[in-house]
């Protein structure tokens, strides 16, 4: 039986025996096997690597959750004792320690095989634009490999490695992964440290992470997300566990008129059928104007703003200009004809236009963009170097911008075999939604991982439970979908499971209410049931949602169908005069939809 690389595989064969040489053993023998000399810029010797991995000692995966873990890095973030070349060899250097998140991984027990292939200085969404070797791509060699994180996402697909960092600050966290067929995590902007890596633009930049599934993405996330002093760019963002998401979710979509895919019909019909699936899964599509996200997406490359990247490596480019890519050279060096005046006027367009896109973004849970417009070959980006790559990132370079995060995620395949990927956004700090409902979404598309032709496991969807947190249990305009469901979430609230009350409560639309308001009273002689969702805070959360609590409602124990006894919503009796029952719709929900349209 072929021995699988994802993180649930991996740790049932160490827990039975598997010894982490077979596994590096494995690893090397698939790198041979896929014969590509472009995957890897600096591969380790296998022999100090297999010394690595005999030094973990017993297997414990509580001490170490990535124990015999193989993974890769890309070359612009450094490993200590391996070269960090940016994919210019003119750049290259032995790097004196490893990058803080290298580190924390490797603390947790992964094993690092190597430095990845990338678009040179992260300049690229296509992955050609190194003079190594191109990456081919794993599941059509006609198509782009995608970029900058080229190496690290074909590695994944391959099944060389369990998961790669890559970066992302347009879309290279992402499009590698689309085109690849495998899950790429782009995190809230600083939620990874990005110390140790060579800066494309220093105030967007991400590390990201490429694996097979959103499960093992998302653990590399939690085991990898801290603040660091030493990275000034980086920020505390709460690491929650990757529960179940709420049953119902408002997701934003591009208005029918502004979406792009530039003739590419069977991406548009395949997206149009990724959102019906959403639908299935509970999702109520929102279409949403996207102006000004396209707008957005122009000023990383059209305006002063692509003097970022020629700031980041400023002294280098000056003594070494004859290094670079012809077309890196000339994306980069042409920001030097922006200004200073220049740089404050594309801030105030993005100000603007920032201002213009919140009130959409607050209007739903999250978005549902493809990841991108259509594919892309070689001879796509041979023909067009520059334009091939400007529509890959039409998805894409709005993204760090506006401080979204996001998941790309496999949603089945073209009528071609070619990969069809959208990618989930939320706006920051909002990493475990996206990654709970691409987790469903992946499901969903039932389809194999990567190009390793494995079959995604069944996943377990429970978060677990804190004794530290306060269940509460909510009937009204603060279900999933629901106006008032934000207030919950920005209070940090996980969703744990959707349920009834036990017999004896009755539900009421309460009168005079605007917006209408649900009264919940427990009733002895009522028969019916009430739909409920049960949310945790923790403390000093429900403390403060509870102060909100207005009259004439209040927080009290409720006693659900499945023998819990969360706090919940209540109504004062008093406040009945002119109540209206709706106890027989079973929910505030139904009764919504019935009287008022859809939500």
């Amino acid at each position: 039986m072929t021995l699988r690389f994802d993180l649930e595989s991996l740790h049932e064969a160490y827990a039975a025996g598997l010894s982490p040489r077979a596994v590096i053993e494995a690893a090397y023998a698939r790198l041979e096997s896929v014969a590509d000399p472009g995957i890897f810029i600096h591969l380790a010797p296998i022999e100090p690597l297999l010394r690595e991995a005999e030094a973990l000692g017993a297997f414990d995966p509580v001490a170490r959750p990535l124990w015999g873990v193989p993974f890769a890095v890309k070359d612009n973030i450094d490993v200590a004792g391996m070269p960090t070349t940016a994919a210019c060899p003119a750049f290259s250097r032995i790097a004196g320690e490893d990058a803080t998140v290298v580190a924390m991984l490797k603390r947790a027990g992964a094993l690092c095989l190597g430095k990845t292939n990338m678009d040179q200085f992260a300049t690229g969404l296509v992955g050609v634009r190194t003079p190594y070797p191109v990456p081919r791509n794993a599941i059509d060699p006609r198509l782009a490999p995608g970029g900058s994180s080229s190496g690290s996402a074909v590695a994944v697909a391959h099944g060389i490695v369990s998961f790669a960092l890559g970066t992302d600050t347009a879309g290279s966290g992402r499009i590698p992964a689309g085109l690849n067929n495998i899950v790429g995590l782009k995190p809230t902007v600083g939620a990874l440290s990005t110390t140790g890596v060579v800066p494309a633009c220093r105030s967007l930049d991400c590390v990201s992470i490429f694996a097979l599934t959103v499960d093992d993405a998302y653990r590399v996330f939690q085991i990898a997300a801290a603040p660091d002093a030493s990275d000034p760019w980086s920020k505390a963002v709460p690491v929650l566990p990757l529960g179940a998401r709420p049953p119902t979710l408002r997701l934003g979509v591009p208005a029918r008129a502004e979406r792009r895919f530039f003739g590419d019909d069977t991406m548009e019909a395949a997206y149009e059928a990724t959102l019906a699936r959403l639908e299935r899964l509970g999702c109520r599509i929102v279409e949403l104007p996207f102006g000004d996200f396209h707008a957005v997406a122009a000023l990383l490359y059209q305006s002063a703003f692509v003097a970022e990247r020629y700031a980041a490596i400023r002294g280098f480019l000056e003594r070494n200009e004859s290094a670079l890519h012809p077309v890196t050279r000339e994306i980069v060096m042409g920001a030097r004809e922006f200004s200073a005046a220049d740089a404050f006027e594309s801030l105030y367009a993005l100000k603007r236009l920032t201002r213009n896109i919140e009130p959409l973004l607050a209007s739903v849970d999250l978005l549902c963009i493809p990841t991108a417009p259509g594919l892309c070959t070689l001879a796509d980006v041979a023909a067009e170097p520059i334009a091939a790559n400007t529509r890959l990132g039409t998805y894409t370079n709005f993204v760090n911008l506006l401080d979204l995060c996001g998941m790309a995620v496999p949603a089945g395949a073209l009528p071609s075999g070619a990969p069809m990927s959208v990618t989930l956004l939320g706006p920051a700090k909002a990493d475990a939604l996206a990654a709970a409902l691409a987790r469903d979404l992946h499901a969903a598309s039932n389809e194999t991982l990567g190009a390793t032709g494995w079959r995604l496991r069944s996943q377990c969807a429970t978060a677990p439970a804190s004794d530290d947190r306060i269940e509460l249990a909510v009937v009204g305009a603060h279900l999933s979908g629901m106006p008032l469901n934000g207030e919950l979430r920005a209070l940090g609230a996980r969703f744990l499971r959707e349920t009834r009350t036990a017999s004896g409560y009755r539900l009421f639309a309460l009168a005079g209410q605007t917006p209408p308001k649900p009264g919940l009273l427990r009733d002895a002689t009522g028969r019916g049931a009430v739909e409920v969702e049960v949310w945790s805070l923790d403390r000093a959360a429900f403390g403060a949602f509870v102060a909100a609590v207005p009259s004439p409602l209040c927080i009290g124990a409720l006693r659900l169908a499945d023998g819990s006894s969360p706090k919940g919503f209540l109504v004062e009796p008093a406040a009945l005069a002119g109540a209206e029952d709706i106890t027989s719709f079973g929910g505030w929900r139904a009764f919504v939809a019935k009287h008022r349209g859809p939500m």
